[in-house]
């Protein structure tokens, strides 16, 4: 089986070599196939560049390179990553190492199980996950849109706008064609719509750590966007 790891970027040059790298262990050493998709909106600091020296390196079959013009936004560079990819099993992740991909394997565990789940999704609020470094603000910040999130849509997940999941692909392609939302709710409305649909989801403990290279994505923009994605689901699903 071929797993596909969906990588959007934007100004990713240094994080970019090293997620690889840990991508690329950690499926050899489980035993798994896998591609990488890299999804760039042009990024300014030659991310691109980075993605095409490691195509070089490792090869076609291991690294696929989307490139588009200009800054689109989070969800539909997922979505033209998934029209690319190969594997009958999606992960999307973060490239800025704040997804460690040692807890992939994990997520593969579970669907594996006899009536597995469709989607395996990576919590920071379980006992046994958690953040590091972040501030008292973004921490707040992120349990309280998790807080209203779940108390208004009751997607029965601890971590709705979490972005490190495990998908079998027909749930993509059976959801993606639905979904109104871009940027960080985008995540939030598969899911909801996902359960909607009859999927069944498993959640898989993870640690959450801060960039340590470039610059967060996160701004008032986004919370704008997540706010108003928010409200939509909620009146529509």
């Amino acid at each position: 089986m071929l797993y596909s790891i969906i990588l959007p970027t934007y100004n990713e040059r240094e994080n970019l070599p090293i997620i690889y790298y840990l991508i690329d262990d950690t499926f050899k050493k489980a035993g798994l196939n896998y591609e990488v998709v890299v999804v760039d909106d042009s990024s300014p600091d030659n991310t691109l560049e980075v993605a095409q020296a490691l195509q070089k390196s490792y090869g076609k079959e291991h690294v696929t390179i989307v490139s588009r013009k200009g800054k689109l936004g989070l969800g539909t560079a997922y979505i033209a990553g998934l029209k690319v990819a190969k594997g009958q099993r999606i992960v999307i992740m973060d490239a800025d190492l704040s997804h460690h991909p040692k807890f992939i394997p994990q997520m593969v565990k579970l669907m594996d199980i006899p009536e597995s789940p469709q989607i395996v999704t990576g919590t920071r609020y379980h006992p046994d996950g958690g953040v590091s470094g972040w501030d008292l603000r973004r921490k707040l910040t992120s349990k309280g849109a998790n807080f209203l999130a779940d108390f208004l849509l009751n997607p029965g997940v601890s971590d709705l706008t979490g972005s490190f999941r495990l998908y079998e692909r027909e749930v993509l392609e059976r959801i993606l064609p639905e979904i109104q939302c871009t940027g960080y709710a985008f995540q939030m409305e598969i899911v909801v719509r996902a359960r909607k649909a009859g999927y069944q989801i498993a959640e898989v403990p993870i640690t959450f750590v801060d960039r340590i290279y470039g610059e967060s994505k996160l701004g008032t923009k986004e919370v704008i966007m997540y706010l108003k994605g928010l409200a939509q689901l909620f009146f529509t699903t």
